[in-house]
């Protein structure tokens, strides 16, 4: 795997702590490899077109793991979610408060 390095279970741009995720969701988003290197400004245009190639050199593959990193961030999300529900009431209340303020 020259085009990704994997650590932690996560797929990675080698050289890099930027997430092959954060690349793909870019270029599935429809940003240019321009703007996701001003996005990801720790990552040189070849790091990126890499990343790339490698997604579409294996598509079916990282689909699934893409799958896979949103369950688990999901799982995550909800347990976090149920061991500190008085942070989240006071989160939401805020963001409806600012809502709110709005109009």
């Amino acid at each position: 795997m020259d085009n990704v390095e994997e650590r932690n279970g996560g797929l990675y741009i080698p050289g890099s702590r930027v997430s092959l995720d954060s690349v793909v969701y870019a270029y599935l988003r429809g940003e240019s490899e321009i703007g996701i290197a001003e996005s990801f400004t720790s990552l040189s245009l070849d790091q990126i077109r890499s990343g790339i190639r490698y997604y579409l050199a294996h598509r079916a593959e990282v689909d699934e793991y893409l799958k896979r990193q949103r369950a688990l961030h999901k799982q995550m999300a909800e347990e976090s979610r149920r061991q500190r529900p008085e942070f989240y009431a006071k989160m939401e209340a805020a963001y409806k408060e600012m809502l709110n303020r709005r109009g």
